[in-house]
C-alpha cells in the first residue's frame, strides 16, 4: 500500500465514525479530537475499524500516533509493513 492508499483508509473509516466529516476538508494536521471534535469513543471505533479493515492493532499508548491524518499515514505504513 502507499501513503496515498493509507490516507484513503483512514479518512474512509473516520467519515465511517463520523459521517458528518467531509474528507476533502480534513488537512494532515486536523487532530481528531481538537479539530474534527471526535469524543473518545468515536476515537475508540476508529481504531476498532483500522484493526479489522488492515489489521493493525493499536494500543491505547499509542492513539496520539494516529491523531492527525498525516500522523496516522505513518504509523500505519510502519506498521503494516512490520506485520503488526
Amino acid at each position: 500500500m502507499t501513503k496515498t492508499d493509507f490516507r484513503t483508509v483512514y479518512l474512509e473509516e473516520l467519515t465511517r465514525v463520523a459521517p458528518d466529516i467531509d474528507p476533502a476538508d480534513v488537512g494532515d494536521d486536523d487532530h481528531i479530537q481538537d479539530d474534527l471534535e471526535l469524543d473518545s469513543m468515536d476515537v475508540l471505533n476508529l481504531v476498532a475499524a483500522l484493526f479489522e479493515r488492515l489489521g493493525v492493532n493499536i494500543p491505547e499508548s499509542e492513539y496520539e500516533e494516529i491523531a492527525t491524518p498525516g500522523l496516522a499515514v505513518a504509523y500505519l505504513a510502519r506498521k503494516v509493513g512490520a506485520g503488526d
